[in-house]
């Protein structure tokens, strides 16, 4: 369990990279920093409240490709969880907000966006090795 200096130095560091996604339409510093990032809230699972979430981005055509990877856990983060119920999610990227459809890339498809997703974010590459699970491909299709 993290200490709660851990949490509030985390949720701290979340918040200014929320604020830097919706003022300049990217992160502005720390770890983030150059990485291609939008906002995804979700409706919860089971509170059926919203949840928002900076996540690692890349394109595939219109399409927004995420990786549910929590660094590697060995669970799936909570935002995947409530794609599957609420499929309809908003994003906010490039100071742009508009509401799109999730998907679950299978087979050959999750494996080449994969592959093209971390061409552009190696470090997610390496989560694979730190769990047994299959880290789920999602694609976000914008709807009109």
């Amino acid at each position: 369990m993290l200490s709660p200096e851990v949490m509030a130095a985390y949720a701290a560091a979340n918040e200014k990279l929320i604020n830097d996604i919706r003022e300049c339409g990217h992160a502005t510093s720390g770890n983030w920093l150059g990485r291609q990032a939008l906002l995804l809230t979700t409706t919860g699972a089971k509170s059926g409240e919203s949840r928002m979430s900076p996540l690692a981005y890349s394109l595939d055509g219109g399409r927004y490709i995420v990786t549910a990877s929590k660094g590697g856990a060995p669970t799936h983060p909570g935002w995947y969880w409530n794609l599957l119920k609420y499929p309809i999610a908003t994003i906010e990227v490039d100071r742009k907000t508009f509401r799109a459809r999730a998907s679950i890339a299978e087979g050959a498809e999750r494996e080449r966006l994969w592959q093209q997703h971390i061409k552009l974010h190696p470090g997610i590459g390496e989560y694979p090795k730190k769990t047994t699970r299959v880290i789920p491909v999602v694609i976000l299709d914008p709807l009109p």
